[in-house]
């Protein structure tokens, strides 16, 4: 089995999602956000930090997964979104775990089957993957897309896969 947790970075929302893979078969176990606080960058970092870590602490995962950071027209916006990607790359490398990026259009192609679906898809799709998975909002919602498409990409399956193609 591994646990895998996604993380949907975000300077004043950082999403997460748990979920358990044995085999094909995935299973939710928690998911949230952590909203960070304080008015200085530095004290809302380590906000995100301090949070994300519990989590981690919490839920024990084996891997993890970060949505990579697209660069939009607002340089300074782009950089705040790039030190909470730092936070949540930082948090589970501490914890000992691999961590895997994936692109925001991977994410939505792997979870939605198209690379540009919108946030109601994800999450109309996120739920049929994860059955009964009380979901705490969009940024959690995504933090388990990106848990999913890690599930099909990386860690063991996509060790196997590749192992697949290579002796094929």
């Amino acid at each position: 089995m591994e646990r895998v947790i996604g993380i949907d970075p975000g300077l004043r929302n950082l999403g997460w999602g748990v979920i358990d893979v044995v085999g094909s078969r995935l299973t939710h176990v928690a998911n949230g956000t952590c909203t960070s606080t304080g008015n200085a960058l530095s004290e809302r970092l380590l906000s995100l930090h301090e949070q994300l870590s519990a989590v981690i602490a919490r839920f024990a995962p084996t891997t993890a997964a970060v949505e990579q950071t697209f660069v939009n027209k607002d340089g300074v916006g782009t950089l705040k979104l790039g030190q909470a990607r730092g936070i949540a790359m930082l948090v589970p490398a501490q914890a000992g775990l691999a961590v895997g990026e994936y692109a925001p259009n991977k994410v939505k192609k792997t979870v939605v089957g198209v690379g540009h679906a919108d946030k109601r898809q994800v999450l109309h799709m996120v739920r049929l993957q994860l059955p009964g998975a009380e979901i705490n909002g969009p940024d959690a919602a995504d933090a388990l897309a990106i848990a999913i498409c890690h599930a099909h990409h990386g860690g063991a399956a996509g060790y196997e896969a590749a192992l697949r193609r290579v002796r094929a």
